[in-house]
């Protein structure tokens, strides 16, 4: 297991160096369309019951919505961006308002299929897929990494402080594995980064002080936090449900895309409600 982490680790970091390196934009956003497709694919698989045909639809569409969101605004000298402040918005008041709620309960024995939660599946993708893919298009690779950054330290935090001072479980239910102790780790790391990371130029923790100022700036890198968490949270509630260890086995030793970037969803369309003014 160890060696499959590993080699798909390299792998993937190997084609993520290749992509962001190229001299066009289109490898970088292509390489964006595949993971939201695949993504989008494992989340139905999760949510809308047995019929394999939804999920291989709902990929397909995601993917095709990327290619032509991607290719309209390349040639548009000043991108259209109402579409994509429509789903960010609604993505992020439903992780905000909504997910916690239902992380909180916990309820496992719920039934998988859910109306509901395939519509906002495709929903908060498309939002993340295209907040990432513009931010890419407007700042670079840099910027997008470092929000990207902001998820990993949350949980590379979490998961190492929770091992050597876990002792009270943060949602039993839901994940077991999972403590307050870690989660306060992932939220100092995670207010850390982007104060460290704001004196830089050109990065997430810049853009958040310059609009919120630093005090304002490390209180709302605690609330990304958290909703990191919650994304994480509610994948793992989804997959209790389903019955499930991984969303897929797409990538060996790592389970599936969503397993991935469960966080990076639930994260990227409130940071980009929260630093709008700066970029639009």
């Amino acid at each position: 297991m160890l060696k499959q982490r590993v080699i798909t680790a390299i792998v993937l970091l190997a084609v993520i160096g290749l992509v962001v390196a190229a001299s066009s934009p289109w490898p970088f956003l292509l390489f964006l369309a595949i993971a939201c497709a695949c993504a989008g694919w494992e989340w139905l698989r999760l949510t809308a019951g047995p019929t394999p045909a939804v999920a291989v639809l709902t990929g397909g569409v995601l993917f095709i919505v990327a290619l032509l969101q991607t290719w309209l605004w390349l040639g548009q000298s000043q991108p259209d961006t109402v579409p994509m402040m429509v789903a960010v918005t609604v993505s992020a008041a439903i992780w905000v308002v909504v997910v916690p709620v239902v992380v909180v309960r916990g309820d496992a024995s719920a039934a998988p299929q859910s109306l509901a939660w395939s519509i906002f599946g495709p929903l908060t993708l498309y939002a993340t897929w295209a907040a990432l893919a513009l931010l890419f298009l407007k700042h670079g690779a840099g910027y997008v990494l470092s929000l990207l950054v902001l998820v990993w330290v949350a949980d590379i935090a979490a998961y190492f402080a929770g091992r050597a001072f876990g002792r009270h479980k943060l949602a039993p239910r839901v994940s077991p594995g999972k403590t307050v102790e870690g989660a306060i780790a992932g939220v100092l790391g995670v207010v850390a980064w982007v104060l460290v990371s704001a004196n830089w130029d050109s990065t997430f923790g810049a853009s958040l002080v310059a609009r919120w100022s630093w005090p304002g700036a490390a209180g709302l890198a605690a609330v990304l936090a958290a909703v990191s968490i919650l994304g994480d949270l509610f994948e793992s509630l989804l997959k209790r449900r389903a019955g499930v260890k991984d969303s897929s086995a797409l990538l060996p030793g790592h389970g599936g895309v969503y397993d991935r970037i469960d966080a990076v969803v639930a994260v990227v369309p409130l940071a980009v409600l929260l630093v709008s003014g700066s970029w639009l």
